[in-house]
């Protein structure tokens, strides 16, 4: 990608000197403000929802302001080089968007994983499509253009529907799997419950699994003639706890890149790459399952140092390009954007994604710049420091 990402910032001042100013919001805040007014209330409340009273999806963020870095004057880099390698590619940018589940209906036609997408195309940040998806997962990879894309799978009991979901991805162009391990049971999440709202049994986002034959031909009708059936056989293979096994057998099935989504353990970190793992992929749902109470930032270290040369991919908490800094700062391979970007394509779709990944781009690459780092080899040397009151 030519230049540095940073100069979308000066394009914004001097759109404005010529009359026109962005549509669009740049800050957090302002942009999940802007989320709750656009999108239907169940959809909000579903994607800001987090388990229990919430104290871990808290935790995430208020983590990042416990550290910073340390800038370093008279060595500016005109040009900086943000990229990264990560299952065997080298990407421009250590950024990428995260799977989530509901993501389709986040736009405002309700084809969110083809918007995400068509953003990923536009910016260069690939994007995750999860296993809940608005469309077949073979309709959304042909709108990543040059952009890499990954399949999140939510592992069925159904080996038949299993080896199926991982063959389309190979198949449809997909780059690499991504496993979550962390969610083989839906998170207690209280404001879920009060309205019962649980898309999924709705008969949202479920379009990986109505368009594979492995999972019609237990239906005696095509799912959306008879939904109260194709949601009663999903509910028998859904909740399926996920071994070391599985883990084992995954890998056989794919030659696929494979990530582990949900380690937290250090000990879980080595087992992960024992059982075929590429790539550790620390999370913890943004809060949205085990309400345990502890940052995702606060698990990275011992993660990194039980992943020795393992690729480790890294979200939780993270609303701004500071957050990613401290992230990368501490040796993520990679930092994943959650809730953030579904919020930002909530309100003009494609073209609002794509403004805020750039513009959270935009943020990174003068952050390092004014620092003082050319690269994220750089900017890991430093490492990051407690920050004082």
């Amino acid at each position: 990608m030519p230049g540095n990402f940073g100069d979308f910032q000066m394009g914004v001042y001097l759109d404005a000197v010529n009359g026109v100013n962005s549509r669009y919001p740049f800050d957090a805040e302002s942009i999940e403000r802007k989320a709750a007014e656009a999108l239907p209330d169940w959809v909000y409340r579903y994607v800001s929802a987090a388990a229990g009273d919430g104290r871990t999806q808290r935790a995430n963020i208020a983590a990042y302001s416990r550290y910073g870095i340390i800038p370093r004057m008279m060595v500016s880099p005109p040009e900086r080089d943000l990229s990264i390698t990560l299952f065997g590619q080298r990407f421009d940018t250590p950024i990428f968007m995260c799977p989530i589940g509901l993501i389709g209906l986040c736009a405002p036609d309700f084809q969110g994983d083809v918007a995400a997408a068509r953003a990923a195309a536009a910016t260069g940040v690939p994007f995750t499509l999860s296993t809940f998806a608005q469309a077949p997962m073979e309709q959304v990879s042909p709108h990543t253009g040059a952009t890499p894309i990954f399949f999140q799978l939510y592992l069925p009991n159904d080996r038949e529907l299993a080896a199926s979901l991982i063959s389309r991805a190979e198949a449809s162009g997909y780059s690499a799997l991504m496993l979550t391990v962390d969610t083989w049971a839906l998170g207690f999440r209280p404001a879920d419950l009060q309205r019962g709202n649980f898309p999924q049994f709705r008969g949202f986002c479920m379009e990986n699994y109505y368009s594979d034959e492995n999972f019609t031909k237990h239906l005696a009708k095509p799912p959306r003639e008879d939904q109260p059936a194709a949601l009663r056989h999903y509910g028998k293979i859904f909740q399926h706890p996920i071994t070391w096994a599985d883990l084992r057998w995954i890998r056989s099935q794919t030659k696929l890149p494979l990530a582990v989504k949900g380690i937290q353990h250090p000990e879980d970190a080595r087992l992960a790459i024992d059982n075929g793992a590429d790539v550790l992929y620390c999370t913890n749902h943004g809060g949205r399952q085990a309400n345990s109470g502890i940052s995702t930032l606060e698990l990275l270290p011992g993660i990194l140092a039980a992943a020795g040369s393992t690729p480790v991919m890294f979200d939780g908490g993270v609303r701004d390009a500071t957050d990613a800094i401290i992230a990368l700062a501490m040796g993520a391979t990679a930092v994943g954007l959650g809730r953030p970007y579904a919020y930002a394509l909530s309100y003009g779709g494609a073209e609002s994604l794509t403004h805020f990944l750039k513009s959270f781009l935009a943020e990174l690459d003068l952050c390092l710049a004014v620092c003082g780092f050319k690269d994220l080899a750089s900017l890991k040397d430093a490492g990051c420091q407690p920050a004082t009151d």
